[in-house]
């Protein structure tokens, strides 16, 4: 037998590897620390923050709009949207969801199949912190709360097309909220936030960048009187079955607008989706022909020609004229009258007459200077500039038409600035919608000529003029009426539109207002009928509200006609460097 001597074992040069392996094992771990923790820290403490840490926008609180007393007229409110991510929403909660979201199941459920390869859908927005609580007491996985805020309306419908409204972001969408969206919308801030795997929110870890709330915005409207207007325009054309119709208040020395409502309105609180063309704000962006107000400005462009007076004789007999092959009439024969009588009685004869005496260049450039055809500067969005042809295209029958307020498309804005500029002495300001603003004021007429215009329009609300359903007690009131049919293709038909412009008082005006009622049904149509009571109504409210002196005390406040005395005493008025 063989034997065969085992070899003896090296176990030192056994334990010299081992203790090899074990030091370069430990020199990875140590290289792999070192990497880990110094050379790519950053990037694997990223790639950490990626799945715990999340940035999450902070809403920032949009700026209230308050009336010129501070009074609130728009408010944002705190609200909660819920949202999901749908590779975690489990689908067998879709119908315990869709109730307590107050959803159809089949609206929820295609919804979120629609969005199924996302990782966020809103389920829905804007709800109260109530509501959302309960939802998320739910604790469905995927199920998660975003918080926002929501715009609110005190004054609903009354104020809605001056303020417009916010979409559902909180952008504002029209009238001053969309003006002034840079102004009122806050700049939304940044915070992380630790979440777990599922998706829930543990901790806030540091706030990013803060939000910085909008500002406030006090607007010249005056809440007291625009409720008064909307209501009495609201019963006009419910009254009259008309379809639509508008009111402008301006307060004359600053040009501030203090009131501003239109028929049909819409509840701003509610799905403005629904509310079509009532979104409308008629008295800035709709344009129509203005009819016998616009004689005012006729009348001031003869005056300024120096080739008229208020006593020269004007003869509208028989009360009606031919002009190439279109007819002019007027309701009555006034046969020889004044240019005071052919404003107090609204003589389109008269009017025509007087401007076909004057150059079409002093017409249309008197005009232009009341503001007509061209923007008013309010800044509202949609803004019409109107329309006035080129004065250089002419013939006599378009001048003589221009003449009282026909072949021209104006505002109910543009009317109301331009008989506050009558009523400030002869100089006007861009109608403002913001209290307190920068508003300088321009010369458009003599102070002379401002002052003579307002003796003739006081004469409209005379027992002999066409106006006195304008009268307001104890104030002297001037204005003018205006009732105008409305143009098709076919010609003009039997639908109008009744406007009556006033200033009151008239002794030193403090508001200007304007009535414009469309397609009034029934016997009564004319601005002197439909237009003039309602400007009445709002007007005695107003001047008690803005705590405006009588100046006709225990007196209609009425003129029956003009005398040279009244003249004499407006020309000395007129000198006073105060009053001018």
């Amino acid at each position: 037998m063989i034997k065969v001597r085992a070899r003896p074992v090296d176990l030192s040069r056994r334990l010299y590897w081992l203790l090899g392996l074990l030091c370069l094992g430990a020199g990875g771990l140590l290289a792999r620390a070192l990497d880990i923790q110094v050379i790519r820290k950053e990037f694997y403490q990223s790639q950490g923050d990626k799945r715990y840490l999340r940035e999450v926008a902070v809403p920032a609180y949009r700026g209230a709009i308050l009336d010129r007393n501070g009074e609130p007229l728009a408010i944002s409110t705190p609200v909660v949207s819920i949202w999901a991510n749908p590779k975690e929403l489990q689908r067998e909660h879709l119908t315990l969801l869709a109730t307590q979201l107050g959803l159809p199941v089949d609206s929820l459920r295609q919804r979120v199949t629609q969005f199924s390869d996302r990782g966020f859908v809103y389920l829905k927005r804007q709800m109260s912190p109530q509501s959302a609580e309960a939802v998320l007491a739910l604790n469905m996985p995927g199920v998660y709360a975003q918080r926002e805020f929501r715009r609110f309306y005190p004054a609903g419908e009354v104020v809605a097309h001056v303020l417009g409204f916010t979409n559902i972001d909180d952008i504002g969408q029209e009238g001053a909220e969309l003006a002034f969206n840079n102004w009122l919308a806050g700049k939304p801030g940044k915070k992380s936030v630790m979440q777990d795997r599922k998706g829930q929110r543990i901790a806030d870890v540091a706030e990013l960048k803060t939000a910085e709330p909008g500002q406030d915005l006090v607007l010249s409207i005056d809440r007291r009187i625009q409720y008064l207007a909307y209501r009495e325009l609201k019963n006009a054309v419910l009254e009259l079955n008309a379809s639509s119709g508008s009111l402008v208040m301006i307060d004359v020395p600053t040009g501030e607008i203090l009131a501003m409502v239109n028929q049909p309105s819409y509840n701003p609180n509610a799905h403005v989706r629904d509310a079509g063309s009532n979104l409308r704000n008629r008295a800035v962006t709709d344009v129509y022909e203005p009819g016998s107000v616009m004689k005012t400005f006729t009348i001031a462009a003869a005056l300024e020609s120096g080739q008229f007076k208020p006593s020269t004789p004007i003869d509208t007999g028989p009360g009606r004229m031919q002009l190439a092959n279109y007819n002019i009439g007027d309701t009555h024969n006034y046969g020889l009258t004044d240019v005071s009588g052919v404003l107090m009685h609204s003589s389109n004869v008269g009017a025509a007459k007087i401007a076909l005496q004057l150059s079409s260049e002093q017409m249309s450039d008197a005009l232009r200077r009341f503001g007509f055809a061209q923007i008013s500067g309010s800044g509202f969005p949609g803004e019409s500039p109107g329309y006035l042809p080129d004065a250089s295209r002419w013939r006599e029958t378009e001048k003589a038409t221009v003449g009282y307020g026909y072949g021209l498309s104006v505002t109910p804005l543009q009317i109301a600035a331009a008989y506050a500029a009558v009523g400030n002495h002869g100089r006007m300001r861009a109608p403002s919608f913001v209290k307190n603003s920068n508003n300088p004021d321009a010369a458009v007429i003599d102070p002379s000529v401002a002052a003579e215009l307002m003796l003739m329009l006081e004469s409209v609300t005379s027992s002999q003029g066409t106006g006195q359903l304008a009268r307001v007690s104890n104030y002297r009131i001037a204005g003018k009426t205006g009732t105008a049919r409305k143009a098709s293709a076919q010609g003009y038909q039997a639908r109008y539109v009744g406007t009556f412009a006033g200033l009151a008082p008239a002794s030193n005006p403090r508001i200007a207002c304007v009535v414009v009622i469309n397609d009034p049904v029934g016997h009564a149509y004319t601005g002197g009928a439909i237009s003039a009571p309602v400007f009445s109504k709002v007007t005695r409210g107003a001047l008690r509200l803005l705590n405006v002196t009588p100046d006709a005390p225990m007196s209609e406040g009425v003129i029956d006609q003009i005398t040279p005395e009244m003249l004499d005493a407006t020309a000395e008025a007129v000198a006073d460097p105060v009053l001018r």
